[in-house]
């Protein structure tokens, strides 16, 4: 099993790196060869920036203009300050590639700011130079010298913001730009893609960095400075000429992080970490940040195409989505979620539950987790997507979610909305739906069975769809709609287990309540009947397979009115006592019961779906003796079929033939039941039968 896994995976992959580049190539003609080791998720970055790609023009502003002039003055990072460096720069984040993500967030933090300056301060705007430039974030690879360099064109800081936002970790520039505009009252309406919280995300350079060199100057400042660090203790800070607006930071990376001056490392890493952050992201010149946030566009602006190509992207596959749930909401959350369900059935590796979740997780457009289990349930796996949401709280490394009570809250909501949106297709789209059920149903029902909210096992109920007894072949209906033609105040739904409508249809459980014209549904496929015994209830009405109503059924017990064509009372009771004597250690309690017709008897247990899965699972493990008197089969006999009426002849003509007739009959009630793993152990006991029975001709 271990090793068809594997397969599946391999060739899940395999699929996914054969279409994309399917479709690049009928995209944009020819594209770059795709090595083994690429990932799925690099390969739309890949050909968006081949030469047959439309060409984009070079555009830099990373500049070697800065020189420090006059003496610089020293700084030691407190003892506690250079511990939490340490921290910071050693054991916070559990991997060094995050540091570019961090980078380019306050980068964008800082375009945020001075945006927001810009719209909201009439006056400041005016002191500030170059109001009107371009807000950007450039990236330069220096690979050969072991450089990285991020710049941005923002709001930039003077010399007391340089030693206070970063010769103090913890202590976020953007939380304090934040909570100044609140004590001072100022509209926040422009702040939202702030994202800064904990002010450690620069520090997490230091993780790859012998030396960290950070050059700025504030918009309203002629001075720009340079502040730098190896991260031991100390840090210098000296005024600078050549400073263009805004930050530039200059990472001098380890001898064992020289990948991090690889231009396609870098470009695989915004495209992994920072693909949406809202301004221009420039790599060596060239745009990075090439997709757009979907998430956060007006749906009805947003195309089938543009859905097709976005799924692609973030799903890692080549199919296209069946169903879009475009979903945004402030209350009781901030939610911005777009999920997909997928077109192609589910491989054998979806089907596990050891796949990984489907939906990345933003806050402000930065990704947090590309794979998040606790956003949606795990029986939800196969949803793909992305769930944007500024109430997230998140611990310093932005990696782990913190507030376990609001993520539930998150998670309920986004799961309950999913249950709604499946429910609406199911009313609007009947067909499409049933396509979707008989591909994923399976999810659905592992939803009920793994389930402890009754309630919302019940809204995932609403989903089910089953054959029914009143219904042609082929035509499925819903919980919703059996109950709907319910009459006489019933509170119960029936059902019925079986591998097909013909066996069902014949089956001696369903006589009698087919003769009542009573409703019954049909459950062929595995782990059915385990869904509603989990399941229990349903709007007020209690689920009961048809087996338990027949060995619950008190009023079938009652002979008083057998008619002619029937064993007599006394001939009953001579019977059941000759049997419960033969069947000793198999069945535990036999009588005649009248809501047999066809059948000359039936076995009935106390839960059948329990008792059938037990035996699929674990009877092998256990002795005869020990899974009959686990099981405590119960035996109901016909006293009006010509094969009962037989047995009590023979018991008293000819035993040896009663006693291996009664034995075979309590099997073929067995095998009737899906109570025997194998049939095929039953030959050796029909062999005897037959050969005794022929004896008499």
């Amino acid at each position: 099993m271990a090793q068809l896994t594997k397969f599946g995976r391999l060739l899940s992959v395999g699929r996914a790196f054969y279409y994309q580049g399917k479709y690049a190539a009928t995209k944009y003609g020819v594209i770059n060869t795709i090595s083994l080791r690429t990932t799925a998720s690099n390969v739309l970055a890949r050909y968006q920036s081949t030469d047959a790609a439309p060409k984009e023009e070079y555009h830099s502003i990373i500049k070697d203009t800065e020189k420090p002039t006059g003496e610089g003055t020293k700084h030691e990072f407190q003892a506690e300050t250079r511990m939490l460096l340490d921290i910071v720069a050693r054991s916070l984040y559990s991997e060094k590639e995050v540091f570019i993500r961090e980078l380019i967030s306050n980068a964008s933090d800082a375009l945020e700011k001075f945006r927001y300056v810009i719209l909201s301060n009439a006056e400041q705007a005016q002191k500030s130079h170059s109001p009107d430039r371009s807000l950007e974030i450039h990236i330069g690879t220096d690979k050969q010298n072991r450089i990285i360099t991020i710049q941005d064109t923002g709001i930039g800081m003077d010399k007391d913001q340089l030693i206070s936002n970063l010769g103090v970790i913890a202590r976020s520039g953007s939380k304090a730009f934040l909570e100044q505009l609140k004590s001072q009252n100022a509209p926040t309406d422009n702040t939202n893609n702030i994202i800064g919280q904990f002010g450690v995300g620069f520090y997490s350079a230091f993780m790859v960095a012998n030396k960290v060199e950070v050059y700025s100057r504030a918009a309203t400042e002629e001075q720009g400075y340079k502040w730098s660090s190896d991260g031991t203790g100390v840090y210098e800070v000296q005024p600078a000429e050549g400073v263009q607006l805004g930050t530039k930071i200059v990472v001098h990376l380890k001898a064992e992080c020289r990948e991090f001056a690889d231009e396609d490392t870098v470009r695989n890493i915004i495209q992994k970490y920072s693909n949406f952050v809202g301004s221009p992201i420039y790599l060596n010149g060239k745009k990075a940040n090439t997709v757009q946030p979907l998430w956060l566009a007006d749906p009805k602006s947003i195309t089938t195409q543009q859905h097709g190509e976005f799924y692609r992207y973030i799903s890692n596959s080549y199919d296209l989505p069946r169903y879009v749930l475009h979903y945004n909401t402030d209350v009781p959350l901030s939610i911005h979620a777009l999920l997909y369900f997928p077109e192609g059935k589910p491989g054998l590796f979806e089907m596990s539950r050891e796949m990984e979740a489907g939906v990345a997780l933003y806050t402000r457009k930065i990704l947090i987790k590309s794979r998040t289990d606790n956003i949606l349930p795990k029986w939800l796996r196969f949803v793909k997507g992305v769930v944007d949401s500024d109430d997230i709280p998140l611990n310093l490394s932005r990696e782990l979610l913190q507030n376990s009570a609001l993520i539930r809250k998150l998670s309920n909501v986004l799961t309950g909305r999913v249950i709604k949106f499946l429910q609406d297709q199911s009313n609007k789209k009947p067909d499409e739906y049933a396509k979707f059920y008989t591909d994923y149903g399976i999810f659905l029902k592992e939803g009920i069975i793994t389930n402890h909210d009754q309630v919302e096992k019940e809204e995932i109920a609403k989903l089910l769809c089953f054959e029914s007894s009143h219904k042609d072949p082929e035509v499925k209906v819903g919980l919703l709609d059996y109950i709907s033609r319910i009459k006489d105040g019933q509170k119960t739904i029936f059902y019925l287990a079986a591998p097909s409508r013909a066996l069902a249809e014949a089956s001696p459980y369903y006589e009698s309540l087919k003769k009542r014209h009573q409703e019954v549904l049909f459950c062929y496929e595995p782990y059915d009947e385990l869904v509603l015994m989990q399941l229990q209830q349903f709007n007020g009405h209690k689920l009961v397979s048809v087996e338990k109503d027949m060995r619950d059924d008190k009023a079938a017990s009652d002979l008083t009115n057998l008619g002619e064509d029937s064993l007599k009372r006394s001939e009953i009771n001579d019977l059941t006592k000759w049997l419960q004597d033969t069947l000793r250690g198999k069945a535990s309690t036999i009588h005649a019961t009248t809501r047999l017709e066809n059948h000359p008897c039936v076995i009935t247990v106390e839960e059948m779906a329990a008792a059938r899965h037990f035996i699929k699972t674990q009877s092998h493990q256990i002795s005869e003796d020990r899974r009959y008197a686990l099981l405590q089969p119960q035996l109901e006999i016909n006293p009006m079929h010509p094969i009962i009426k037989k047995l009590h002849k023979l018991m008293t003509t000819d035993k040896e033939l009663a006693a291996l007739l009664a034995k075979q009959l309590f099997a073929n009630a067995m095998v009737g039941a899906g109570l025997v793993d194998d049939p095929r152990t039953l030959l050796t006991s029909m062999n005897d039968l037959l050969t005794r029975a022929l004896e008499k001709h």
